[in-house]
């Protein structure tokens, strides 16, 4: 029975600790409540035993912000310690045991997710059965720290020094269009018509973005000005094999269509920007079994359905284009 006892008041410490690095990383009860599924009154309860318990104050409050006591801030660093070793433990016997279990939380962009994580998804599942993986699809990239997710897709730079990034796949654009469509396109694309140029909008912008094409010293902007202009990446290719109009697009959006024949590049030999894509995380979630098992799940469904198989589809305007 006291032994029952002892168990149950270690685990209730280490719950403790977690609840206190998830308010000090969020600076809020409610936000860190939020990130953990709690009640706001379940956290400021903990805090107050844990303080309690400790016979220190480890916050101050007021009406604006919280911050921490100079024992709230030894204390911060040595429970993050502690959680650490302990989630590396039973990441090591997960592990050992072949049973990688518990949620994971992820973030993904909408087309990214569509394009290619979710339908490879199944598969993580058949191979981690034990693990529950929930997923959002956003455009609106959240705090991984206070929307306690574990692993995001990000794209670009990742800049903040609270996180980890892999890179899983660099990407450049490509401009496509259907082998009929091409037929009738200038050889130049300083000649290329705007008008039949299918655009994508940015979340904040109502405009579509300009495209940069660049071989040796020349440089050439379109500005797509098409009927069509879509924030979703798959509508636009959908709509581009459908005979709509030319589309700029990063290459993992369009490689199925192009090595299916839908879709032809067009202008291959001119230069477009490269973007990464990078899976992020956060320190204390950098260790985590589950985390490295998803992030290489990620890197194989990129590497597989993300390059197209060699073919010779990347066609030349100039050698079917206006003469």
């Amino acid at each position: 029975m006291q032994l029952a006892c002892y168990r149950e008041r270690i685990m209730d410490r280490l719950w403790a600790m977690e609840v206190f690095v998830r308010v000090a990383e969020c600076g809020s009860f409610s936000r860190a409540a939020e990130a953990l599924d709690l009640a706001n009154a379940t956290v400021t309860t903990c805090i107050r035993n844990l303080e309690r318990h400790l016979e220190a104050t480890l916050i101050h409050r007021d009406t604006r912000r919280l911050h921490l006591t100079e024992e709230g801030e030894l204390f911060l660093s040595r429970a993050k310690e502690v959680l650490r070793v302990v989630e590396e433990a039973e990441s090591e016997v997960q592990t050992c045991q072949g049973q990688l279990r518990g949620p994971l939380t992820i973030e993904i962009p909408i087309s990214i997710g569509h394009a290619l994580v979710c339908p490879a998804l199944s598969d993580f599942a058949a191979r981690y059965p034990q693990i529950t993986t929930a997923v959002t699809l956003t455009n609106q990239p959240h705090h991984l720290i206070e929307r306690a997710i574990d692993i995001a897709i990000r794209m670009d730079r990742v800049e903040d020094a609270d996180l980890v990034a892999r890179p899983i796949y660099e990407t450049s654009y490509k401009v496509c269009c259907t082998a009929a469509v091409a037929a009738t396109l200038p050889i130049h694309p300083k000649d290329l018509d705007p008008k039949r140029c299918l655009g994508v909008l940015s979340e904040e912008r109502r405009s579509s973005g300009s495209w940069k094409l660049t071989r040796g010293d020349e440089h050439i902007t379109v500005n797509p000005q098409g009927p069509l202009h879509l924030n979703s990446s798959d509508a636009l290719v959908l709509a581009a094999c459908q005979g709509g109009g030319v589309v700029h697009l990063l290459d993992i959006f369009v490689n199925r269509a192009l090595a299916s024949g839908e879709l032809v590049q067009i202008y291959p030999e001119w230069t477009m920007a490269a973007k990464t894509f990078y899976a992020v995380t956060t320190k204390s979630r950098a260790t985590s079994a589950k985390v490295r098992a998803f992030t290489d799940f990620l890197t194989e469904v990129f590497d597989l359905q993300g390059r197209p198989p060699l073919t010779d589809r990347a066609i030349e305007v100039r050698a079917i284009g206006k003469r």
